[in-house]
């Protein structure tokens, strides 16, 4: 992860934009300065929407919502694009520019971008630019980058996910947590044979494996202990969507966080419900009507299943000490485990 205010922020056509909001930077924090476009659907774009509610930003940084779908050849649209009846409970218009396509937004920055019209997008209202549309880099600075314009000795601005004295182990467990679980879904969701799904799917449940085990290692309520951390938020972002999308849609059914998985169940529930800021950006028909929806090639009938119910369960039992951990013990995934750090 970068967060170097000085990096090139976008070197042509084919790049995105990595630009860095800090102090006495080209991208200087400014409340209302920034607006972000999201999707509730996706996991990267939540990631960041997620540390900009944490950070207490909500007023500071507006956000734009894109429907959950179709996405067709023109990309992610807005509300109204296909008509005045065309609509989606929870999305917004284009607050900036009312564009019909995300896409329209992109080029605003660069007319002759030729990359994707992803999720999240921060664009720069002053400058009339965008800022960074890699949710990797937004999750680290976001952090620290709007400090100064929060209220002195508030806990939102003293709020770091990224501490210095667990710096090298989160560096290690979000190595794993991003290949094999966060992008691991993905590999094996979207194989075009049978050969690279059998290949890619063992990667995530070794992943979960592992994330059980530690989590159960530190004793909770977080990843690492008593201090929520990136990790959390990398990790909660895919396995809030687990149960009620991958299982079914990409065919990831070696097991389920609710019957496979009693630590990651509790870690789970407790953000959900107990932390502030992960519900309010967590949108479960988005979620599960984007992939059911979008992906013509899997769900070619876009029928969206009613289930799991509830879409997360009730009640948080914190005393990790008591629960023994479950496992996949899939024999290929056990050998996968091998591979992974300790925890």
């Amino acid at each position: 992860m970068t967060s170097e205010p000085n990096k090139l922020v976008h070197a042509g056509p084919e790049d995105g934009w990595h630009g860095v909001v800090a102090p006495a930077s080209r991208f200087a924090p400014e409340s209302g300065r920034y607006h972000l476009y999201i999707g509730y659907f996706c996991p990267f774009a939540h990631r960041v929407n997620l540390v900009r509610v944490l950070k207490g930003l909500d007023s500071a940084i507006d956000i734009s919502v894109v429907k959950a779908y179709p996405k067709g050849e023109t990309g992610w649209s807005f509300p109204g694009a296909n008509g005045p009846d065309d609509t989606y409970e929870g999305s917004t218009p284009d607050k900036l520019f009312g564009s019909k396509y995300l896409r329209e937004v992109y080029f605003r920055a660069d007319k002759d971008y030729k990359g994707k019209y992803s999720v999240p997008l921060l664009w720069d209202t002053k400058e009339g630019t965008a800022v960074n549309n890699e949710s990797i880099e937004m999750l680290r600075w976001f952090q620290t980058g709007f400090d100064e314009i929060l209220p002195q000795g508030s806990p939102q601005r003293s709020l770091t996910l990224y501490p210095e004295h667990l710096r090298a182990k989160i560096d290690e467990v979000a190595a794993w947590v991003t290949r094999d679980l966060n992008l691991g879904v993905y590999r094996a969701g979207f194989a075009r044979d049978q050969a690279t799904y059998d290949k890619n799917v063992i990667p995530v449940f070794a992943a979960l494996n592992q994330l059980e085990q530690l989590i159960r290692k530190h004793g909770g309520p977080y990843v690492l202990g008593k201090e929520l951390t990136e990790l959390d938020v990398l990790a909660y972002t895919t396995v809030i969507r687990f149960d009620v999308v991958y299982v079914q849609h990409f065919k990831l059914n070696l097991g389920t966080i609710r019957g496979n998985y009693p630590v990651i169940l509790e870690w789970l529930k407790n953000l959900y419900w107990n932390v502030a800021g992960f519900r309010e950006t967590t949108n479960f028909k988005h979620i599960k009507e984007n992939y059911t929806k979008s992906h013509s090639d899997i769900n070619p009938l876009a029928i969206t299943p009613l289930g799991p119910y509830p879409d997360i369960d009730s009640g948080v039992d914190l005393n990790f000490d008591a629960i023994d951990p479950g496992v996949v013990a899939h024999p290929a995934v056990l050998e996968h485990q091998k591979t992974l750090p300790d925890v």
